[in-house]
């Protein structure tokens, strides 16, 4: 071993080094897709906010020129309050239902749906390269598990059953 530290090239011929190695090509190629996805969620997260924003500013102008005043006494400040929640109200409806925004928002969300498959396949290339379980072989234990919970409480509780009736028989 003290040959093999001597020598850090030689390092990546041993264990999950190794194995890692071998597969350093495909995290290279997931990281370079997730840079070119990264580039189109960036695009599409920007015209999100932008439409917020627009809607927003328009919204606020106009609340502006229709209580142009500054309400004085709760009367006033009931009637203001209901104007901007009508105002706001109608034109954040009018943009969620648009077209514009439904796209954009289907695009943004395809794009983080991408870079998770992304991140996911990286983190399973390295957990096969240290030789551990991927996510789905993990999800799919737990999902044995409390399968195998649900049916031994099922079979508690019918022993249960059975007990309480014996006990009820002896009694008789």
């Amino acid at each position: 071993m003290h040959l093999m530290a001597s020598k850090p090239q030689a390092l990546n011929s041993i264990g999950p080094m190794r194995a890692f190695a071998s597969n350093s090509k495909k995290v290279s190629t997931e990281l370079i897709e997730i840079n070119e996805v990264l580039m189109g969620f960036n695009q599409y997260y920007t015209e999100y906010y932008k439409q917020l924003s627009d809607t927003w500013t328009d919204a606020q102008k106009k609340v502006n020129l229709k209580a142009p005043e500054v309400p004085h006494d709760v009367e006033q400040i009931e009637a203001f309050k209901r104007i901007w929640i009508d105002i706001f109200d109608n034109d954040f409806t009018e943009l969620f239902d648009s077209e514009k925004f439904g796209e954009n928002y289907g695009k943004l969300v395809s794009k983080e749906l991408e870079l998770t498959k992304h991140w996911n396949n990286i983190t399973n290339v390295i957990l096969q390269s240290v030789n551990l379980p991927s996510k789905e072989e993990i999800d799919e234990v737990y999902k044995e598990i409390h399968t195998l919970k649900k049916r031994v409480g099922k079979l508690e509780l019918e022993l249960k059953k059975k007990e309480m009736k014996k006990i009820g028989r002896a009694h008789v």
